[in-house]
């Protein structure tokens, strides 16, 4: 009986490893068209959002509302200096930047410094916002458009890369060359820059002069009335 058995468990592994062995001397499209009939969609849709270089693990929700570019109207100066590096890219416009983007910005900036010994480089930003799109001839309304890709609101006045362990002349041509990539205005900032609050270059630290509550008889201006 325990042989029976035995010769029945060797019978099936077997055939298993038979079958293994022809799927995988399989064609290579066979196999693949075989392996994405079988795989099921909400792999296949994780698989197409993770397509981009940069783009979150997870989130919370599927979609996302479009929003508008954040324009900084209080007195934060967040993200507006150089904390990393020596050098930094400074957004001079608020625009949303997709993840294809930021790859092309981050893979010419690898490209142009890895030739110099020591330098680094920061990313200050990261897509994490989906964007979707709706095909032709969809009726009108919200949520029926499907993932397209991943982005992010950056505001104005915002770094968005930074590098260092370098000449000063090499990291301005290296940004020079990434500005292309962006449709925005951009501007090379050095550590120790003064910072920026909301849209204008005003230091926080500059002291605001207040105007004096008593007025001289000299500062008030009269008018005559009309004369009839």
């Amino acid at each position: 009986m325990f042989n029976l058995y035995k010769n029945r468990v060797w019978n099936a592994t077997m055939n298993i490893g038979s079958s293994f062995a022809n799927k995988m001397m399989m064609p290579t499209t066979t196999a693949t068209h075989s392996l994405v009939q079988q795989q099921r969609p909400g792999a296949l849709m994780m698989s197409i959002r993770q397509a981009s270089n940069f783009s979150p693990r997870r989130t919370k929700y599927r979609k996302a509302q479009k929003g508008k570019i954040p324009l900084p109207t209080g007195g934060s100066v967040k993200g507006t200096t150089v904390e990393f590096g020596d050098y930094g890219l400074r957004v001079k416009e608020g625009a949303r930047l997709t993840a294809r983007q930021l790859t092309a910005v981050h893979n010419t900036l690898r490209r142009k410094i890895k030739t110099v010994k020591g330098s680094r480089m920061w990313m200050r930003v990261f897509p994490d916002i989906p964007v979707s799109s709706k095909g032709n001839e969809v009726r009108m309304g919200k949520g029926k458009g499907t993932f397209d890709y991943w982005a992010c609101r950056v505001p104005i006045n915002r770094i968005i890369f930074e590098i260092s362990g370098m000449r000063k002349e090499i990291a301005k041509e290296a940004f020079r060359l990434v500005s292309n990539k962006i449709p925005v205005k951009t501007e090379v900032v050095e550590r120790g820059a003064k910072p920026v609050v909301g849209a204008g270059y005003i230091s926080p630290a500059a002291s605001v002069s207040k105007p004096s509550s008593a007025t001289t008889a000299s500062d008030v201006t009269t008018s005559s009335p009309p004369s009839v």
